[in-house]
């Protein structure tokens, strides 16, 4: 076992688990940062207990369904193997990488910036344990998607109800150890999945279609339509929060907002094959480029314009303005997130959870927050960054911009 669990565990942290080290030292150096500005913020236990279960939960699903990851275990399948040891081995890994390079990063802001009691401590750890043990035992049985909705009910409803309960660590230690035992007689072929790797059934086509390409990744990546159906859920929603301040500030950081969809954000960075097949075919810049600009600018708008529908519920009305707003927003994130995969893909990650947590997920967020600021403040701006946008469209489209492909490292 511990053979086995020192492969998964290289794999995922490098070979001299530098990895590891890199991360802890950074999340000290944030902890500490934030310590000392003595800034505080009241926050509930349970709160936090549902932060750290829910978002390493969240993460190790991710792990779970990495394709990457998945593929890599061929090799170990090729072996003769305890099934036991094998499964507690790369849940171990698995949960080990969760916690230790994701989770302890949101621990870190915690621990900074709001007060801890012992009690709370040793909750918010079997929260984090608990959160790996049931992600992994619900993935397990994936086929029973209604028992693991009640299932998953169940531990939200018990810790919304007795977080500031004693007996809360019980009951979470005993639904972690009911996940163990699921685990020990899992079959170790379970967590080798080949959805989205069969190509009979697809109907081939005589024409390309990037189009076609990305519809069809998506279709194969249920886990990326999620996100999609969650930031139209947050567009929704966000409008009934934001509604108080006022509108002619709120409505761009709206939109800024709703720029965070990662996964449609990084389809080259998670598929090397295809940029390499990109960067080597000729004026493929160009013919993926611009349909993949295009996709981004179609998902943006989609959750703009229900935005919008919602704040025409809760406000009565919708101006031009707010139109345009959401088109500038729509189509200059889409500009920039492609011109981002273009130039500076992201590569050395291990599973695909590293992409959807890579911190440069947040630069053109950061960027169109900037820009609602700056249109909240001074409206006037509007119309010049109206046709800055313009410009870069044309310069694109004629190929005169830095949209000019780089060579392949």
């Amino acid at each position: 076992m511990k053979m086995t669990f020192k492969a998964f565990a290289k794999n995922l942290f490098g070979a001299k688990y530098e990895r590891l080290q890199r991360n802890i030292f950074i999340y000290l150096i944030v902890f500490w940062g934030l310590y000392i500005t003595d800034w505080k913020v009241q926050i509930a236990p349970f709160i936090r207990y549902l932060m750290s279960g829910t978002f390493t939960a969240g993460v190790m699903w991710q792990a779970l369904c990495s394709e990457d990851h998945a593929s890599k275990m061929q090799n170990m399948f090729m072996l003769p193997f305890d099934n036991r040891k094998f499964v507690l081995s790369y849940i171990a890994a698995l949960g080990s990488y969760t916690i230790l390079t994701k989770t302890a990063a949101l621990i870190a802001v915690l621990l900074a910036v709001s007060k801890w009691k012992p009690m709370e401590l040793l909750g918010c750890a079997v929260c984090v344990v608990n959160g790996v043990l049931m992600a992994a035992a619900v993935y397990s049985l994936k086929k029973y998607w209604y028992a693991n909705i009640l299932w998953a009910g169940a531990i939200v409803a018990g810790v919304l109800l007795f977080a500031n309960e004693v007996w809360l660590t019980p009951l979470l230690t005993v639904n972690s150890i009911f996940a163990a035992i699921r685990l020990l007689t899992t079959d170790g072929y379970i967590f080798y999945s080949l959805e989205g790797r069969k190509s009979h059934g697809v109907k081939q086509h005589r024409h390309f279609s990037v189009w076609r390409y990305l519809f069809r990744y998506l279709g194969s990546h249920k886990n990326y339509l999620v996100n999609t159906a969650v930031m139209w859920c947050v567009a929704l929603v966000l409008p009934y929060f934001l509604g108080q301040m006022d509108g002619l500030f709120v409505v761009p950081i709206g939109f800024a907002i709703l720029t965070l969809n990662t996964p449609i954000c990084i389809l080259l960075s998670c598929d090397p094959d295809l940029e390499q097949a990109i960067r080597f075919l000729p004026d493929q810049k160009k013919a993926f480029g611009i349909p993949y600009c295009l996709f981004i600018f179609s998902c943006n708008m989609a959750a703009d314009t229900i935005f919008l529908c919602s704040w025409l519920m809760k406000n009565g009305s919708v101006t031009v303005w707010m139109i345009l707003t959401a088109v500038f927003f729509a189509l200059q994130s889409a500009i920039l997130s492609v011109l981002l995969e273009w130039f500076y893909p992201v590569r050395g990650w291990k599973i695909e959870s590293d992409l959807w947590h890579h911190p440069r997920k947040y630069a053109v967020p950061a960027i169109m927050l900037l820009a609602a600021g700056m249109i909240g403040t001074f409206p006037v701006l509007m119309p010049g960054l109206m046709l800055l946008l313009a410009v870069e469209v044309v310069l694109c489209l004629l190929n005169l911009s830095p949209c000019r492909g780089t060579k392949s490292d």
